[in-house]
């Protein structure tokens, strides 16, 4: 009974510290500083973290590209600050957070600094630094660091590279893999589902070491491939990182295949990932035991995205991804953490977005996760339970941007940009349920959640 219940104990803190988790972007005037362009050269709206067709070369070119004059194009350093306030449907009794209020709070949501440009002229890094207002922690935050070099191939650029980073994906250029799609910021303070897959949900971010190689023909045809194995309990303390699911037993293999089109003001892309990890289970934030046995993880994503540029007067994009996951839940099933020995998990993330002017902006997203019911994997629990055991819900997201700076005229460009945005979540499925899901009377518009911010880089 003791395994069992702490156990189910440790599945929810990592879940919460996973969520907890903000998704936040790699738009940083460095990169303006170093390239001598502004940031609507290589971001929808002026900001990120949504990448243009040269944004995306920039990034797998090993961030390396020059332009810019002057000291500050030799001084690889940036930061952001975001605050923010939340509203929720109805309170949560006890607190949003340690220290928060049951509703309607303000934060400091986090403090950054970065590290992001050139080395040399084959070498270059994106590493950032952050303080968890909420929290109250520091932490490595999204870590890229690239080798590269252009090659020349039956009359076109073959680039080849390596990436060392610090999870599935945060190397990634397209905006419809998990670290860097919509929203590009959301609440610490909300309620969100607490089932995700491992790729999608970014299982292994943040506390992982991953390097994979790519390559990258005629900026059309993208391969890449690597593994990842999750820090040691001290590198997790020292980072200020934790477990998600547990521990990778051995190294888990990542693939990623893509096929991009770029024409007359448009960029369209196709395609497919893959990640699979041998788990052994969480027992607390920083340690795991595969001793009973070890879950397997095996996820399979596709993805598309599609842009319309124009003259920058006019811009939309659309986004999409799909992950399927097939669970063993073997190690689960021996601690008494999970109902059966194996399940499956889906995950569909849909996004469009407008532009007018890169200045005022316009998204829409869906979210939508469903599987097979698991009673011990999601229990009833206060306001992050599963009544029925099953992992169902369902989100649509609305937020309109203002962002004033960025541009070729902006003030004090490229040192200054700023972001404010509105963004709405409307859950009309919450772990499982529409009314009482987590079996303590919660429905799931009592999460649904008002999110204002201000976003600021410098």
């Amino acid at each position: 009974m003791f395994v069992r219940s702490l156990g189910s104990l440790v599945c929810g803190l990592a879940a919460v510290a996973i969520l907890l988790m903000p998704r936040l972007a790699n738009a940083v005037p460095a990169f303006a500083q170093q390239t001598g362009q502004p940031c609507t050269a290589c971001h929808i709206g002026s900001f990120g973290p949504q990448l243009t067709p040269l944004g995306r070369a920039f990034k797998m070119g090993g961030y390396t590209q020059t332009g810019g004059e002057g000291i500050a194009a030799q001084i690889p350093l940036s930061a952001m600050v975001i605050t923010s306030f939340t509203n929720t449907g109805a309170p949560q009794p006890g607190g949003a957070a340690p220290n928060f209020g049951t509703n309607n709070n303000f934060a400091l949501d986090q403090v950054s600094l970065f590290f992001a440009g050139r080395l040399t002229d084959y070498a270059g890094a994106f590493v950032q630094g952050t303080y968890n207002g909420v929290t109250k922690g520091f932490s490595l935050d999204n870590t890229d660091i690239r080798i590269t070099t252009p090659l020349n191939v039956w009359d076109s650029e073959l680039r080849i590279g390596v990436s060392i980073n610090n999870g599935p994906t945060v190397q990634d250029t397209y905006n419809s893999t998990p670290v860097w799609m919509f929203p590009f910021a959301s609440s610490q303070l909300a309620p969100t589902p607490t089932a995700q897959t491992l790729l999608g949900g970014g299982g292994l971010v943040g506390n992982s070491l991953g390097v994979t190689a790519y390559a990258w023909y005629d900026r059309s045809i993208y391969v890449e491939a690597g593994g990842y194995g999750t820090f040691s309990p001290n590198v997790l303390s020292a980072l200020g990182q934790t477990l998600g699911p547990g521990a990778t037993s051995n190294i888990a293999p990542y693939a990623r295949v893509a096929y991009q089109l770029d024409w007359n003001e448009q960029s369209a892309h196709i395609g497919a990932l893959l990640l699979s990890a041998n788990i052994n289970p969480a027992i607390s934030e920083t340690m795991a035991d595969g001793s009973l046995g070890r879950n397997r993880y095996t996820d399979y994503g596709f993805d598309a995205g599609y842009q319309y540029l124009g003259n920058g007067t006019h811009i939309a994009t659309a986004n999409l991804l799909f992950v399927h996951e097939n669970q063993d839940l073997t190690g689960s099933f021996n601690m008494g953490t999970s109902s059966q020995t194996s399940g499956v998990l889906n995950q569909i993330n849909l996004t469009t977005t407008y532009y007018y002017q890169n200045t005022y902006g316009l998204t829409f997203g869906w979210q939508y996760v469903w599987g097979n019911a698991n009673p011990l994997l999601y229990p009833p629990a206060p306001i992050t339970g599963n009544n029925n055991g099953k992992p169902n819900s369902n989100a649509f997201i609305v937020e309109a941007d203002w962002i004033p700076f960025g541009k070729e005229d902006s003030w004090a460009r490229p040192f200054v940009n700023l972001k404010i945005g509105l963004q709405y979540v409307a859950y009309t499925m919450f772990n499982g349920g529409k009314n009482n899901y987590d079996g303590f009377g919660r429905n799931a518009s009592n999460n649904n959640t008002v999110f204002l911010y201000a976003w600021l880089a410098f």
